[in-house]
């Protein structure tokens, strides 16, 4: 019923708070990160840093929280060896969270899965090294594997994140949709070399409005942008409207990506991230957090600029 309740107060046009980085809170505190995978085997030995995190946001105030699972699919475990530990790794990063939220005594927290469709990049880089991106059906069955076991591990939401990828944004949400689970639509944006609003992507510019496409007129209970500097999420998220009339969300990143980490340079001031959230909540925003590079202090400042908005 949790999940339930989250969606009705959604429909009643009330301000839900998501958490932060859960893969770069890991590296923030000291948790190594994998040369192949990133983030998705910190979760191996690291259970209790895990569910510490995730009491920590619970704590500054979210009321979803994300499971470790961004890059736990076997397209990314593969090349750290541990492509046979899927179901091991995604399930105990779900039973972290599962564990904060039942020492926290919140029951009206959300348990979230993380998927996306992130596949390997080049070493020291964002993006993609299309000499290591497998056939669409070998990702397909990696989406609807991991989908599969979020599912069975106890995920009420399935989150898509970092939607930008014009060739794999269909097999991500066909895998997402296929459990039978609530889900939402996270795409990513940066600024084009038009000065529009363009996906992600850093090898084909695609104007967002190309992704955005691919959000079904059902199915999908709410949709914005993530993983985006915080300066375009408001332009970014007008977009979003004109393909979903539902609870827009908001989560922004701060700092970037060399793999295999988090280059934590120039990050938003909870302050100044709170004037944004304000500003995004303004915007018909309904679901305000932070994603990588943003922690504790953020999902505080997003539960202020709620709070501001209420007065």
């Amino acid at each position: 019923m949790t999940y339930a309740n989250l969606k009705a107060r959604l429909e009643r046009g009330e301000v839900a708070i998501l958490d932060g980085g859960t893969g770069t809170e890991l590296e923030r505190r000291g948790v190594a990160m994998d040369p192949a995978a990133w983030c998705g085997p910190a979760t191996l030995g690291n259970d209790a840093v895990l569910t510490a995190i995730h009491a920590d946001y619970i704590a500054a105030g979210a009321e979803i929280v994300t499971a470790n699972t961004y890059a736990a699919s076997r397209l990314m475990l593969n090349g750290a060896g541990l492509g046979d530990r899927v179901k091991e790794i995604a399930t105990r990063a779900v039973e972290a969270a599962l564990v904060a939220r039942q020492r926290s005594g919140r029951t009206d927290v959300v348990v979230a899965g993380s998927l996306s469709h992130m596949v390997p990049v080049a070493a020291g880089t964002d993006v993609v090294d299309p000499s290591m991106v497998p056939p669409d059906a070998e990702i397909s069955d990696a989406f609807h594997e991991l989908a599969g076991v979020l599912k069975a591990a106890g995920v009420e939401l399935i989150l898509l994140e970092m939607m930008y990828a014009h060739g794999r944004v269909p097999l991500v949400l066909e895998a997402a949709r296929a459990t039978g689970l609530p889900v939402w639509f996270g795409a990513s944006a940066r600024r084009g070399n038009d000065g529009g609003v363009a996906s992600f992507d850093r090898i084909e510019e695609r104007p967002l409005s190309d992704i955005l496409a691919f959000i079904p007129p059902h199915g999908i209970d709410a949709a914005g942008i993530m993983h985006t500097g915080a300066e375009l999420v408001e332009e970014a998220l007008g977009e979003v409207r004109q393909h979903f009339k539902g609870p827009l969300t908001a989560y922004p990143d701060s700092g970037y990506f060399e793999m295999p980490g988090w280059r934590f340079v120039d990050i938003i001031a909870p302050d100044r991230y709170q004037q944004f959230a304000e500003r995004w909540i303004g915007a018909g925003a309904q679901v305000i957090g932070g994603c990588c590079g943003l922690g504790p202090e953020h999902v505080k400042a997003a539960a202020r600029a709620r709070a501001a908005a209420l007065k």
